[in-house]
């Protein structure tokens, strides 16, 4: 199915009061599970927006078959912050561990641009427009820190604890897990871009056949509403996951106020964001159980 792009998709507060006329929105409250899951069946653990606060969390992450982190697993991708979420995240107990990255995630995006590294890296670092350190909270990151982050090279290399998807897909014992770090320009931080057809050409690439998919984003009307009664989600990821995807679970993360889950009837939608709007990580996992093709069982 071709997927348009929606006229009011630069606004997407007005975009979501003229599409939630004819949608569901249902608000979901769930536990966390206190038993196993059934053998015909993938646990699956949830967090998001960590920002290196793990050291922090004072809740148990709940032991389960795959764990997610939807992106925003540091303040701004420096390599420190990477390698001690990578051996924090390598202490978890789950058999599979899937992170995507965010817009926090400055290193990990080749196409960043910032304005206070001009020289080490040619044309990456040429930048005009506003400073991100102008534009929102550092969250006490001097320019110095922000600068080495985006000069820091291979630092996928040192996430050796999980598998990082970046616009990619991996298959678990017959359930696809497809991962993706875009979203909607925000500040100018990294996996940044225009609404509309740019990112529409993100979601494009995301397979048809995808049961659990991954943003760091979320689809405008489901967990994207802010504090300041403006809503920050993608209309055409809405579109795409709804009209073409279809998956079973759609979990993400980016706006911290709207953690929790709903469901437009079909489709479950996680916004797993650990971290509050007051950046403190008190937002517990969210866990799900997603039954496997018949012909499957655990490996």
């Amino acid at each position: 199915m071709k997927i348009g792009i929606h006229p009011l998709t630069a606004d997407p507060s007005a975009a979501w009061r003229e599409l939630s006329q004819r949608q569901k929105v249902i608000k979901i409250t769930a536990k966390i599970p206190t038993t196993p899951a059934p053998v015909n069946k993938l646990r699956v653990v949830c967090m998001s927006d960590t920002h290196s606060l793990t050291p922090f969390i004072k809740f148990d992450v709940p032991e389960g078959d795959v764990f997610i982190h939807a992106g925003d697993f540091t303040k701004c991708g420096s390599l420190e912050e990477v390698v001690e979420f990578n051996n924090w995240i390598g202490c978890l107990p789950h058999k599979h561990k899937l992170v995507i990255a965010g817009n926090h995630e400055l290193s990990f995006d080749p196409t960043f641009t910032h304005p206070f590294s001009t020289n080490a890296a040619g044309d990456r670092h040429k930048h005009t427009g506003t400073s991100v350190i102008d534009d929102i909270p550092t969250l006490g990151m001097s320019r110095d820190t922000l600068a080495e982050a985006i000069k820091t090279k291979n630092i996928r290399e040192h996430l050796t604890n999980c598998i990082y998807l970046e616009d990619s897909e991996i298959i678990i014992d017959g359930i696809k897990i497809y991962g993706t770090p875009w979203q909607p320009e925000f500040c100018k931080w990294a996996f940044n871009v225009p609404r509309g057809e740019p990112c529409l050409s993100k979601w494009t690439l995301i397979p048809s056949d995808t049961d659990i998919l991954v943003t760091h984003t979320p689809p405008v009307g489901h967990g994207d509403l802010c504090c300041s009664g403006v809503r920050a989600g993608c209309v055409e990821l809405l579109t795409t996951v709804q009209n073409r995807v279809q998956p079973k679970y759609h979990v993400f993360g980016h706006v911290h106020e709207g953690y929790g889950i709903s469901s437009d009837g079909k489709i479950i939608f996680i916004n797993a964001s650990t971290c509050d709007l007051n950046y403190l990580p008190n937002n517990l996992p969210i866990v799900f159980d997603i039954t496997l093709p018949a012909d499957r069982t655990k490996s």
